[in-house]
Parts: C-alpha cells; structure tokens; sequence
C-alpha cells in the first residue's frame, strides 16, 4: 500500500489498489452505495443510516474502536456517477465530511471531523472489478501506532475481503 506522509497535517493519506475478483463494477458499487445492506456484513458499523436535512443527503455512520478507544463517528456527503471515458464504464465515489447542526456530537464518541474519500471501479477486462481508493480522514484523540499500522497492513486488506464476500451475498439478501 502506497502511503503518504502529507507534512502540513501529519497524518496519513491512504491510496489503494486492488483488485476483486468475480464482483462486476455494478454490483460493487450498489453493494458500496447500500447502507442497510453495510450493516449486515461491515462488523465495524455500529450505527449507519442516511437522512435530508434541508435538503442534501447527509450520512451519519459510527464505527466501533477496539477498547479501550472511543468509537469515532462521521458526518458526510457521499455521490455516485456512473462515467463514460473512452467507451470505459467508471463508477466514482465521492464522499466528503460536513457539519450538520441538526447532527451533533453525541457524548462518548469523536467526531471525526475531516475525512475525505474519492473510490473509482472498472471492469478488470474478466469477471471482475479494478478498485481505487484515496481516502483521509483526522481520527482526532490519541490513536496508538499499532492501530495505524494495523488499520494499514490488516484492515485495509479485510476490508476488501469483506466486499468482496458481500459482493457474491448481495443478489441472495435484496
């Protein structure tokens, strides 16, 4: 995984490519964009669900930390286009933090306040998709480096396992 080190935050950017296996573009991407259907297989998710405010799309998403952490909760925008570039079908993501009054701070959880993602899937030429992902977020708190580092080599890795799982369940739940 290609990591950088941005200098004027000190946090880390993750960029990653990947590949999945016998999950077409389509199907990955609905199964990305489904929240509820998120919640049956993301074992990180502790609450996930999406509503208007004045009218935009806003997500609230929680995610569990291992203890003795507080979770961590988002706030954000996401969109999803289908593109055509030189007869390539690309599906992209953009998801974006923003700040909600009608969705504050719950006590006991940090908000995580800047967190930014941009995914793109194609087709791998086979039955499969080519994945890319940026994504940083600011964890906010003290976040132990075993933790970074586990999050870098394991559960980026799971997290596409777990997609890729998901992608072959997605036809029997809907």
């Amino acid at each position: 995984l290609p990591i950088l080190f941005p200098q004027q935050s000190g946090l880390y950017e993750y960029k990653i490519f990947g590949g999945l296996a016998d999950c077409p573009p389509k199907l990955c991407a609905d199964v990305y964009m489904d929240l509820d259907f998120r919640k049956k297989w993301d074992q990180y998710v502790k609450e996930l669900h999406e509503k208007t405010y004045d009218g935009e799309k806003v997500i609230y998403w929680e995610v569990k930390y291992p203890f003795p952490l507080s979770n961590r909760d988002y706030v954000y925008i996401r969109e999803c286009r289908e593109m055509d570039v030189d007869g390539r079908k690309i599906w992209v993501v953009l998801a974006q933090s923003v700040s909600v009054p009608q969705c504050p701070e719950k006590p006991g959880i940090i908000r995580v306040k800047n967190y930014k993602q941009s995914l793109a899937i194609e087709s791998d030429g086979k039955t499969g998709s080519k994945v890319y992902m940026y994504y940083f977020d600011n964890p906010g708190g003290m976040i132990p480096s075993w933790l970074v580092n586990w999050a870098a080599k394991s559960g980026v890795p799971t997290f596409l396992k777990d997609m890729q799982k998901a992608c072959r369940n997605y036809s029997k739940s809907t």
